[in-house]
């Protein structure tokens, strides 16, 4: 099916690697990725998404985070400013190659990234951040004018980068910005990483609460947030192109 994820470059040179779904002639969505880099879990984000054309970037080039320090290093470790031109380069390459309209979606690590994308690439016309916020030396969230549909967990502890305040913050920088078409979503009962419908890279959602304190998986708020982003890509991506 055109839901397979097939290995793909893009870019410039043809160097930047990623992951692709979906018919050519769709509108593009680009997936971004959480720390742990390109699992199971984000390539199932990517296939929630059907009748889109997804592009996941591979941002660690290959690399996998297989615990929590390993993924922090990953993170701590990516090259920011890259990332941002390769997620430009992204949004590029779909519109180039068949993809009428370009949105970004993104979780934790990617959420922070798709408000990246947004204020930086012309090609991109709508973002769904889930539980991040870019630090405001790469990405200034107040000159977003772009419609943006953001999602938090009212549980989410990740201070400055994805609790209440700081979506909050987003929502206050993104009016100031006179954003029209701006919303922010809070999911009562849930944390960080709420999106995950699979506990990896633990064994399972116990072991993940042991170690990160995030709640379980709670379907009923998932299937939510699912309903509202793709109600928002289909009013921006298929009405735009």
């Amino acid at each position: 099916t055109s839901n397979k994820m097939e290995k793909v470059t893009f870019g410039k040179d043809g160097s930047i690697p990623g992951y692709e779904c979906g018919p050519k002639t769709a509108p593009g969505i680009i997936v971004l990725q959480e720390w742990w880099g390109i699992t199971d879990n984000i390539k199932r984000q990517a296939q929630h998404l059907g009748g889109y054309r997804c592009l996941i970037p591979d941002l660690y080039k290959g690399k996998l985070g297989v615990n929590v320090e390993e993924a922090h290093h990953l993170m701590e470790n990516l090259d920011w400013p890259a990332a941002k031109d390769e997620i430009c380069e992204a949004a590029k390459y779909l519109k180039d190659t068949g993809s009428p309209a370009v949105g970004a979606i993104g979780f934790c690590m990617g959420g922070a990234l798709t408000l990246i994308g947004a204020q930086h690439s012309d090609d991109i016309v709508c973002a769904a951040p889930f539980y991040g916020t870019p630090d405001p030396s790469i990405c200034q969230t107040e000159k977003i004018t772009k419609p943006v549909q953001a999602h938090f967990g009212e549980e989410d502890a990740m201070a400055g980068f994805s609790d209440p305040a700081a979506a909050a913050k987003l929502g206050e920088n993104l009016k100031a910005a006179g954003n029209t078409e701006a919303e922010i979503f809070m999911y009562p009962g849930v944390g960080h990483a709420f999106m995950n419908d699979m506990p990896g890279p633990f064994a399972d959602f116990e072991a993940r609460k042991e170690t990160m304190g995030l709640p379980p998986y709670n379907e009923e708020q998932a299937k939510l947030a699912w309903e509202r982003v793709l109600t928002f890509f289909d009013k921006h991506l298929k009405t735009s192109g």
